[in-house]
């Protein structure tokens, strides 16, 4: 016999809440093998232009971080090769070079220390939206862990290798956990590199989403408080995880040689 029926809204949602604390696993993968895993997913996602683009991680010690090596792209890149790199960007451990442009991420991580990991890519939806200086709308309920949480930067700073661009993007970010950036892509701060990966699936989809609406009518905005409601119930560490595990076991059945099984 069915007992939850006469339970409220509020109940019922934090008895799910309990629930996935105790049902969703932890995910298997080290921090090397997750930033390799996110830059296959986010190729398969349409994140992939040439060699552009940097996923970064903070590692073990503090002032280091992942990432990729300057040559490779995203469906090149494994455990193996990754860079570990300091604030300066010099190579600690591998061979290579990491891309300049990281330099940004150091300033985000050095004014962000909830930030663990930061992607920068420029997906078709996203660049194309940036070339309408428009913020990112979340309008539906997929992208609700974006509500209010994606900043915008109207004014391109130009190729973001210098300090300035780091104190540039790093101030519109602020304490967001995405940042649209105008004529170039977007910049996602992650709590964990589940999270980050997933957000960037996310603002890609968001930004296909809205050009879609856009092109047919005008969007309409959300009730405030149940987008916040979304917002709390769909970001948490718990589905992160889950949603990134579901994406990396999907990138391994085509990219195989990205970790060491």
């Amino acid at each position: 016999m069915a007992s939850t029926f006469t339970d409220s809204k509020s109940t019922l949602m934090e008895r799910a809440r309990a629930q996935m604390v105790s049902e969703l696993g932890q995910v298997p993968w080290t921090a090397r093998q997750k930033v390799a895993l996110t830059c296959r997913v986010l190729f398969d996602h349409g994140h992939d232009s040439g060699l552009a683009g940097q996923i970064t991680a903070r590692a073990e010690q503090p002032g280091t971080f992942y990432t990729q090596r300057l040559g490779l792209g995203f469906d090149e890149i494994t455990e193996d090769n990754l860079l570990l790199v300091d604030e300066d960007l010099r190579v600690l451990d591998g061979s290579g070079m990491a891309n300049p442009a990281n330099r940004f991420h150091a300033w985000i991580y050095r004014a962000r220390p909830d930030v663990q990991c930061i992607v920068h890519t420029h997906p078709f939806h996203v660049a194309a939206l940036s070339m309408l200086e428009v913020p990112l709308r979340v309008s539906q309920m997929d992208i609700a862990p974006l509500y209010d949480d994606c900043a915008f930067l109207p004014d391109w700073p130009g190729v973001p290798v210098g300090n300035e661009e780091g104190e540039i993007i790093t101030a519109a970010l602020g304490d967001k956990k995405a940042v649209l950036l105008a004529h170039h892509g977007h910049v996602v701060a992650g709590a964990s590199v589940e999270e980050a990966c997933s957000l960037a699936v996310l603002i890609e989809r968001g930004a296909a989403l809205q050009l879609a609406a856009m092109a047919a009518g005008t969007i309409a905005e959300l009730p405030e408080r149940l987008a916040r409601e979304a917002h709390d119930w769909t970001l948490t560490a718990k589905r992160s995880k889950a949603n990134f595990a579901y994406y990396a076991r999907r990138a391994l059945t085509g990219h195989p040689d990205a970790i060491n099984q």
